[in-house]
Formats: structure tokens, sequence, C-alpha cells
């Protein structure tokens, strides 16, 4: 039996977008830039790297972000992580980190209703401090040019724990 589970927290770069499938099951994707800044020891000056991660949630998680995430807003996201090849629009190999989440957590302050109004308490579209997703595993991702995100099995419960 193998594993793997990734944890970021970061901000977004734009705002989400939600799509549905042809069978109606929705799909949200953004964008995560997670950043991390040490102090370089010889020279101590302040250094920056920035990790982007694409990000895909799926069903009733996916209109939840769609909902109430923005642009900059700080966001816990746990899922399985790919690295994927492509050639970018200069024709060099570039590659891209895609997550596709199982859970998703609003952090910080500055969401939005479906009203555009500000406002607080959400956390992974539920008032409160609970989590969106409970312990389903919502399946692998497979390659589909039309969507970037092709729709995974329905439900299938396979994390070991």
């Amino acid at each position: 039996m193998s594993w793997h589970q990734t944890i970021i927290v970061g901000n977004l770069g734009g705002d989400p977008e939600l799509r549905y499938m042809q069978n109606g099951r929705a799909v949200c994707n953004f964008s995560v830039a997670v950043t991390d800044r040490w102090r370089d020891r010889q020279t101590n000056e302040q250094q920056e790297r920035t990790t982007w991660y694409r990000v895909a949630v799926w069903g009733q998680q996916a209109e939840n972000c769609n909902t109430y995430l923005a642009k900059g807003r700080q966001v816990l996201v746990i899922g399985n992580v790919a690295a994927r090849g492509y050639i970018n629009n200069n024709g060099e190999a570039a590659a891209s980190l895609d997550l596709t989440a199982r859970n998703v957590q609003f952090l910080g302050g500055g969401n939005r209703g479906e009203d555009g109004q500000q406002g607080g308490g959400w956390q992974g579209g539920r008032q409160g401090g609970g989590s969106q997703g409970g312990g389903r595993r919502e399946g692998q991702r497979r390659d589909d040019r039309a969507s970037n995100y092709a729709d995974p099995p329905s439900s299938v419960d396979d994390i070991p724990f």
C-alpha cells in the first residue's frame, strides 16, 4: 500500500473558475501561490521563492470555493499533487504542479458572499471552524485537455486511516 498527501497554505493568484462536467458535477479551478522566505546566511539578505499550484476541487466543495474565495484570499488545501510537463508559448519545456484537493479550508478574512459583500466566519463553506470534505478521497486525476481536470470517480474510500 502507498499513500501521499500534500498540504499547502497560500494565497489565490486569481478568482476561482467554476465549470460543470457533462455529468453535472462541479469542478472549480484556481491557482495558489506558496511563498517561502528566509535570510541568506552569507549575505544576510532576505530571500524569497514562490511556488505556484494549480488546484482542482470537486462537487459541493467546488461550488463553495467559487462562492467564497477571491483573488488574494488565503487558503489551506489538502490533496494529491502531480507534476505535469508541457511546452510553453515560447516553445520551451515547462512544468506545473497540479493539486487535486480533498479538503479546502478558507483562512484569514476577506471572503465574498453571493451578493459580493464581505463577511466572516466561513471555513470550507460551513459556518464556524469545520472543514469540508470529510475523509473521502475524490479519486485520481486523469488527463483531459478540454478541462485540464477530468471528472474523478464519484467516491472511493481508500484512505488508510
